[in-house]
């Protein structure tokens, strides 16, 4: 599982014209899956987003969870953070894992999510086409990969 976070201090997500999803100060995490995911990854990511000190403490350092400062949550499928560009000009998305089993792991991830923060958690809608808007408050910008956590 990969996943590219963005600390905000808004953010939105729209489709066809109408907000599927909105947040106020928190984190919008963009994920991907693969086919070698599995609950454990899941499980794994969610605690680490959860956790992760990326907010402001009173001294100005990143020393605060999501948790901590009862920040929101915005997740948005993105299959294409597994593309690979190593051959020709076109992106291969091989590596993600295909709808069919990708679409339980997005809402595991999110179901996984809310509980770990313990309020409900903004989404998009797997597959659709969406518009994303953000603003990044920092920019603090992180790539995590479940299968860097050894």
């Amino acid at each position: 599982m990969r996943v590219v976070l963005q600390r905000a201090s808004e953010a939105s997500v729209t489709m066809s014209g109408k907000v599927a999803g909105s947040i106020g100060p928190g984190l919008v995490v963009l994920a991907a899956f693969e086919e070698a995911d599995t609950a454990e990854d899941i499980q794994w990511m969610s605690g680490k987003i959860a956790r992760l000190r990326v907010f402001n403490d009173e001294q100005g350092r990143m020393n605060r969870s999501l948790q901590e400062i009862s920040g929101e949550l915005l997740i948005v499928s993105q299959f294409t953070l597994y593309a690979s560009t190593k051959k020709g000009n076109r992106p291969s998305y091989m590596r993600s894992a295909k709808p069919e089993m990708a679409i339980p792991l997005y809402e595991q991830f999110v179901r996984q999510a809310t509980q770990d923060l313990g309020r409900a958690v903004q989404t998009g809608e797997f597959g659709a086409h969406m518009e994303v808007r953000l603003v990044n408050d920092g920019p603090v910008t992180l790539l995590l990969d479940s299968r860097d956590r050894q």
